[in-house]
């Protein structure tokens, strides 16, 4: 693995100048134990540096070596081992491990091999309660299973039912490999750029390798951070890693008092979102005075600061504003006055509020056309309502150039499916919560003339915005985009094997017959005890619904099997064991085939805490599905046939992840928590039977919402700076699934495209 000097080995260096004048990298070279300290650090961030690539891009960083007489018997025996995992290596990296001598073959191997088992989940060890499902629970009499869940009731979740496992038939069935090509350190440098160029919200994981980047590689700072939430997040990294940092070196970034605000929150570890509430460290006067400042050279504050009033009432009593004098910050000390005791501050909201309830579209629209994006939000109140429709739309179309693309794609999204008759209206809240909610449709008509005017209107602008990029050339763009949606919302996006944004679809092979899902915790202790708070049952469930989202049957820990629909439960565990242990496995199989021939479409997998805790308070718990030629075939966990793996970290106790339309053969990605309200108790709470039909809301809501997929995107930019051809041979740029720029690349999306 290639090494790079960062500025925390600049950082070591530096401080060994202490006692050792200009000579400190001397006495680095000469002393061997820090020459070994400095060894292991590059090692272990080289490491990370790889795994955030691998799972990223499938690449890895290594430098050539100098062997001429290549060890490939070496290089094949690992390709075999890796390629169990589902993974086969580039020509170019095996080219460049024909290189390497014995010893650095064994190396990669030993680091390449933890992180490929990590991201399908081959890491942990697979402990169903039957050992030889699907036949043992299949096979068996209902008595049995029922007697057998009993007695591992009373037991704490610590008896399972005895069972000698059988030999398992080897894995026939042939399944795709992903490749793993030859990267360099500039690919990290991309994914820093386009998630700092980023202009929609960026999840975690994203969050973390940004932060990673920004501390351990020499990034260049941005000049442009569109998004306020990473300017928020980038401006923290900076001001901890450069101590002397000053107002006037982030002010760039931070032009309202809402800026300010998320980096106020950002510097407490808070939701930069401001969606939810965040408990406000106590910051150093060096900080106060820095924030002070930024504030300071804002623009107009107090109406932004009203909009967030009870958060900067908060700030206000960790800032102190009123320590310093009016010279200094006197415009902060009349806002936090202001807010403290209720004087009135005039908003643009509130006057653009009262024009449309006098109905006086006329100023309204002259109010908004100095807000352009507010103007494309309210667009479809105002054609509703006003019975000059011409103007909105003239209005709206001398202001659109000036309307940020994440909302002109929205709009035209919106536009678009206007005049659809849809029984139902779909929103996901803001915030950490990946919730939506689903409501009547009781808007009234617009004209189809108009709708379409505002989307020729966005489509125009957004052409034009476009112009200004640079030249991509000739593009061949897949028509399997149509299926992926523009990444406009991924700060609730789960950690997975890979990044799928909500809504989109994924094609189920012809060749797969079953679905396998599984899902794998541990307790959140050491206590096997049955009350211990610590202990955890997970359930994982399949809810199986008709083409109108009508309930046909349910496989769950309470109805093991359906022999309508091939469907097994691999039996309930109501302990996931010590929390350092092997944990503890839920598996599920259903028949696609049957699902169709029986009147059913969806299928619906869910998992539910049943002992009530946060899946993102959890240690460990993971939920993911296998593609599934022959059941009876192969290990129950094959990692090579494992389609996705995601990591359970909702703010909830309860997940659906993933929707199977079987008529489609579609995978929809979900990713979505489900609240329990309106649970029915009867039926014994947290589980399957008691949220059918809040599954049922959520589910459908996500199956029909219209949102801006990838192909459009990209279609609108080939229509503005490409050439479209018909052949990957031909082109410069390619769009695919499995080539060239991926749906999975939701950061260059994000930062280049949208």
């Amino acid at each position: 693995m290639s090494w790079i000097w960062n500025k925390k080995i600049l950082d070591f260096v530096i401080s060994t100048k202490q006692g050792y004048g200009d000579s400190s990298f001397y006495y680095i070279l000469k002393n061997k134990n820090t020459v070994f300290t400095i060894a292991n650090f590059i090692k272990k961030e080289n490491k990370i540096m790889n795994e955030i690539l691998l799972r990223r891009k499938n690449k890895v960083v290594l430098e050539r070596g100098n062997v001429t007489e290549p060890n490939n018997q070496y290089i094949i025996t690992i390709m075999k081992n890796v390629e169990a995992l589902g993974y086969t290596f580039s020509k170019e990296l095996f080219e460049t491990l024909q290189t390497q001598t014995k010893e650095d073959l064994q190396k990669f191997y030993l680091e390449l091999i933890p992180m490929l088992k990590k991201l399908v989940g081959a890491d942990v060890v697979y402990k169903p309660m039957y050992p030889n499902f699907p036949e043992s629970v299949m096979e068996a009499d209902y008595i049995d299973l029922f007697i057998n869940a009993i007695v591992h009731y009373w037991s704490g979740g610590t008896l399972y039912p005895y069972e000698e496992k059988n030999e398992r038939l080897p894995l026939f069935e042939e399944t795709k490999v992903r490749v793993i090509d030859l990267g360099t350190k500039e690919d990290l440098y991309d994914i820093f750029k386009n998630l700092c160029q980023s202009k929609t919200s960026i999840s975690q994981t994203d969050k973390e390798d940004l932060e990673w980047i920004f501390k351990n590689m020499q990034v260049e700072f941005p000049d442009e951070i569109p998004l306020k939430e990473n300017a928020a997040l980038i401006g923290k990294l900076y001001l901890e890693n450069y101590p002397l940092a000053t107002a006037k070196d982030i002010q760039k970034f931070f032009k309202t008092a809402t800026d300010v605000l998320r980096l106020i929150t950002a510097m407490s570890d808070g939701d930069i979102s401001l969606a939810t509430n965040t408990k406000f460290r106590s910051f150093k006067r060096k900080e106060r005075r820095l924030l002070l400042e930024l504030l300071q050279n804002c623009g107009s504050i107090e109406e932004d600061m009203l909009r967030y009033k009870n958060k900067w009432l908060r700030v206000g009593e960790r800032l102190h504003p009123s320590e310093y004098s009016t010279e200094q910050f006197g415009k902060v000390i009349t806002a936090f006055n202001k807010l403290r005791n209720g004087i009135k501050i005039e908003t643009f909201a509130g006057k653009v509020t009262k024009a449309i309830e006098t109905e006086d579209f006329k100023s309204a629209l002259m109010l908004l056309r100095k807000r352009p994006g507010e103007l494309a939000r309210k667009l479809d109140h105002l054609l509703r309502n006003t019975t000059d429709k011409n103007a909105v739309v003239n209005t709206f179309k001398d202001v659109a150039s000036e309307v940020s693309t994440p909302v002109l794609l929205q709009v035209k999204e919106h536009f678009a499916h206007r005049t659809d008759k849809l029984e139902s209206r779909v929103f996901f809240p803001k915030g950490n919560l990946a919730r939506c909610h689903c409501i009547e449709n009781t808007l009234s008509d617009i004209d189809e003339k108009y709708c379409n005017a505002i989307v020729k209107i966005c489509e125009n602008a957004l052409v034009e915005n476009y112009k200004s990029k640079d030249f991509l050339g000739n593009v061949y763009l897949s028509e399997e985009f149509k299926n992926y949606i523009v990444p406009f919302s991924q700060r609730s996006a789960s950690k997975a094997l890979k990044t799928i944004v909500r809504g989109s679809r994924l094609k189920i092979e012809d060749n797969t017959k079953a679905l396998r899902a599984f899902c794998w915790w541990t307790n959140m202790d050491d206590s096997d005890d049955n009350w211990s708070n610590g202990r955890v049952d997970l359930d994982l469930s399949a809810a199986i619904f008709d083409e109108n989202w009508n309930y046909m049957e349910h496989v769950s820990y309470t109805n093991l099997r359906s022999d309508r629909y091939k469907a097994c439960h691999s039996g309930d565990i109501t302990n996931g064991g010590s929390v350092d242990g092997d944990g503890v496995t839920e598996f599920l199989d259903v028949d696609i085939d049957s699902v169709v021939k029986y009147g059913a479409r969806y299928i619906v997998y869910q998992i539910y805490n049943y002992t009530g805790q946060k899946l993102s308070d959890m240690p460990h718990a993971m939920f993911g599905w296998m593609s599934r030629e022959d059941v009876k075939s192969g290990e129950i966990y094959e990692p090579k046939t494992v389609e996705q793996k995601m990591d359970l970290a909702s703010q909830s106790t309860v997940c659906i992840p993933v929707i199977f339309d079987c008529v489609n053969r579609e995978v929809i990605w979900c990713d979505m928590n489900l609240s329990l309200s309106g649970c029915h108790s009867n039926y014994g709470g947290n589980n399957v039977e008691s949220n059918l039909s809040g599954v049922a809301a959520t589910c459908y809501s996500m199956v029909n919402m219209s949102k801006p997929n990838l192909y459009d995107l990209i279609e609108l930019h080939i229509r503005a700076r490409g050439l479209r051809v018909d052949n990957k041979e031909d082109a410069d740029i390619i769009f695919d699934v499995n080539d060239g720029i991926t749906p999975f690349d939701t950061e260059v999306f994000s930062g280049e495209y949208i």
